[in-house]
């Protein structure tokens, strides 16, 4: 499927990089599916380096008090609207549940985001004619 390399996708909190304008740091938002039921709180943000944009939300759910709780990318073109703390996916929560888990402490191959791609079933964003979602809050 990759026609070009992935290029370095790395969490924002492991860079010097910030949100631009706060305003817009949705970490700490509530994540809601296509029917309003919550799948979690949005824990981090994957970041292209190289084109500075956000690529896929880390969303951590389950659990108690960290313990038990799974972590998952959701990429951002899932993202229907953000209002206020909340922000809808297009995707219902048995979806979410089924994605690969994700672990922030193991470096993943770059076939780990294509594969993430094609579980959600949107084309990658290194793929030509690719175009950034015009979603706005």
């Amino acid at each position: 499927m990759a026609d070009q390399p992935v290029g370095t996708i790395v969490r924002l909190d492991d860079t010097a990089l910030t949100v631009a304008d706060p305003a817009d740091d949705v970490r700490g938002k509530k994540v809601v599916d296509s029917n309003g039921e919550e799948v979690g709180n949005v824990e981090g943000l994957m970041i292209d380096e190289s084109e500075r944009r956000v690529r896929f939300l880390e969303v951590g759910s389950g659990g108690f008090l960290g313990l038990g709780e799974k972590k998952r990318l959701v990429p951002v073109e899932a993202i229907t609207r953000i209002e206020g703390d909340t922000i809808h996916i297009g995707r219902e929560h048995t979806h979410v549940a089924g994605a690969p888990e994700y672990d922030p402490d193991v470096v993943p191959a770059p076939r780990y985001y294509e594969d993430q791609y094609g579980y959600w079933d949107y084309p990658p964003f290194w793929l030509s004619g690719y175009t950034y979602p015009p979603w706005r809050r």
